[in-house]
């Protein structure tokens, strides 16, 4: 008897019908907080029913629309509406395609955690983020839920993107309070990938290779010794002027390929010329002669 009568308390769910405004319209201060998530915002009498009715936490509802049977869900941020009232995002709003005042249906949901979830950003824009994933984790701390087929509304740096909900996984809507969420992103829509000019390479023509030939050699030179006679020796040999060697284009030449010229300077060959050296070998004069006997 008492295991029914909980079974059937349990299973009570909670159903109101309430006048839905934009948050815009709340008294008091403006409340960015609201607009920006996926809350709302409810009267004290909705906290006391689902109190009552033993609605298990954290507490998710669907929103329905039975004028053009339009729906999505939410969550709760605070039960401080006037009675008969609720306020809503203005994407939720929009999404539903309300007027002010008109009823909308609240209804208790239970919904399953979330495993997966794809987004596809309705304006290129968003790729100029950096780091979208981590914008985009910052910006869900403010949901409770996702569904399936919604465009919800993110605020980045005084600027709104709207992003379209593409796929959720185990089910068309997710709760993402406490779970591992793995986020993907799909092509924005109206983007298209830069396209680089490409221009062809235009292959230079090799530049002729100037080889120069040199007979230079580092202390070439001879010594030689005062009052000794100075053997016969080879002079070092002469040489003509350096001969160039001018080479025509490679018609073999392949863009990444460096070729190294090996081609040996062309030298003629020199005579040897020989020279004698005697030190003092000039004639001395005196200034006073001998007398002839």
């Amino acid at each position: 008897m008492f295991s029914s009568l909980f079974d059937r308390v349990s299973e009570m769910i909670f159903e109101h019908d309430y006048k839905c405004y934009p948050c815009s319209f709340m008294p008091g201060d403006n409340r960015p907080d609201v607009d920006t998530g996926g809350k709302i915002i409810m009267p004290p009498s909705a906290l006391d029913s689902v109190t009552r009715l033993n609605i298990p936490w954290p507490l998710l509802f669907s929103m329905y629309n039975p004028r053009n049977s339009r729906s999505t869900h939410c969550g709760v941020l605070e039960f401080v509406a006037e009675e008969g009232r609720i306020y809503i995002p203005y994407w939720m709003f929009r999404l539903l395609c309300l007027e002010e005042g008109q009823r909308v249906t609240v209804k208790s949901a239970t919904i399953p955690k979330g495993q997966y979830v794809k987004f596809q950003p309705q304006s290129p824009d968003f790729v100029d983020i950096h780091n979208p994933k981590a914008v985009l984790e910052r910006v869900l701390r403010q949901f409770a839920c996702l569904t399936k087929g919604d465009t919800i509304s993110i605020t980045y740096n005084d600027r709104e993107y709207e992003i379209y909900v593409l796929e959720t996984k185990p089910a068309d809507a997710i709760s993402i309070i406490e779970c591992d969420l793995n986020v993907d992103f799909a092509t924005p829509i109206g983007y298209k990938e830069k396209e680089r000019d490409l221009e062809p390479m235009e292959e230079d023509e090799p530049a002729p290779v100037v080889v120069e030939s040199s007979s230079f050699k580092a202390f070439g030179g001879q010594g030689n010794v005062l009052g000794r006679k100075k053997k016969k020796h080879m002079s070092m040999e002469s040489t003509s002027s350096a001969n160039i060697i001018v080479a025509g284009p490679d018609v073999d030449f392949k863009i990444g390929k460096i070729v190294f010229v090996r081609t040996l300077p062309v030298s003629e060959t020199s005579t040897p010329s020989e020279e004698q050296f005697e030190a003092f070998s000039g004639t001395g004069k005196t200034i006073k002669q001998k007398r002839k006997k």
